[in-house]
């Protein structure tokens, strides 16, 4: 939602404005620093996590917000942290589904004008101020993403997720996409604009899954966490993440 025009600036979009000052550039800076400190230091000892991503505005009832709740609920059992946006809709089901199932139920929240109250399924909730410190702490901690339908905020973490394994900038993990019938139209775009006239390789694209199952979702993850990054699952992975807390 944006601010009313008019409004006054706050912080973060001072950010952006161009030049400032050199004395509140330094002043910035150092707070940002600190946003990365604090977040290392709190999300450090989660154990592996798995990001869930998607609208905020799909409630209690809708197929997709039940869909996510299953899809926390089937990744706490295996063992994993459940890491999202911390707010609302697609964020809280999966929280709330880690939770039901004595799993760990992570929020990484970000502060907006008038919107974005992190819910109640939480058992750690961090709040940044800056997008991008946020961004880099959802994906420092996770070995696989998963996206349920969403709008720009969604797009943008899993294109950026896409970006950062195109570019070599992190390991290759799955990118799980949940919902078929929502996301065919940009997958279609992606293999017959992007792939076919050469803007992306066809390797690019190759480990993002497109599917409606969660029990599906959870058996890509599992088999790539296993394979690429050697983690164990079960009740080892339990006992593992509890000598953490």
């Amino acid at each position: 939602m944006r601010a009313p025009e008019g409004a006054p600036y706050i912080e973060e979009q001072r950010l952006l404005l161009g030049p400032q000052d050199r004395s509140s550039e330094l002043v910035r800076v150092l707070r940002i620093a600190w946003e990365f400190v604090r977040g290392f230091r709190r999300l450090h000892f989660l154990g592996p996590c798995v990001t869930v991503f998607g609208s905020a505005r799909f409630g209690e009832g809708h197929a997709y917000y039940e869909s996510a709740r299953d899809m926390g609920r089937l990744l706490a059992r295996e063992g994993f942290t459940v890491m999202t946006g911390g707010g609302p809709g697609i964020m809280e089901a999966a929280n709330r589904g880690a939770r039901e199932a004595g799993g760990r139920s992570v929020g990484c929240n970000i502060k907006l004008p008038f919107e974005q109250e992190p819910n109640h399924y939480l058992d750690e909730l961090i709040t940044f101020r800056y997008f991008f410190v946020r961004k880099v702490m959802l994906v420092k901690y996770s070995y696989a993403f998963i996206a349920f339908p969403g709008g720009f905020g969604t797009l943008d973490e899993v294109f950026e997720a896409l970006t950062l394994m195109q570019t070599d900038k992190i390991k290759d993990f799955p990118v799980v996409l949940i919902g078929t019938e929502f996301w065919s139209p940009l997958v279609d775009f992606i293999r017959h604009r992007l792939i076919a006239q050469g803007t992306i390789a066809e390797a690019d694209f190759r480990l993002v899954y497109v599917m409606d199952s969660p029990e599906e979702a959870l058996e890509s993850i599992r088999d790539m966490a296993i394979r690429r990054f050697g983690l164990t699952y079960g009740p080892t992975m339990r006992r593992r993440r509890f000598l953490f807390e």
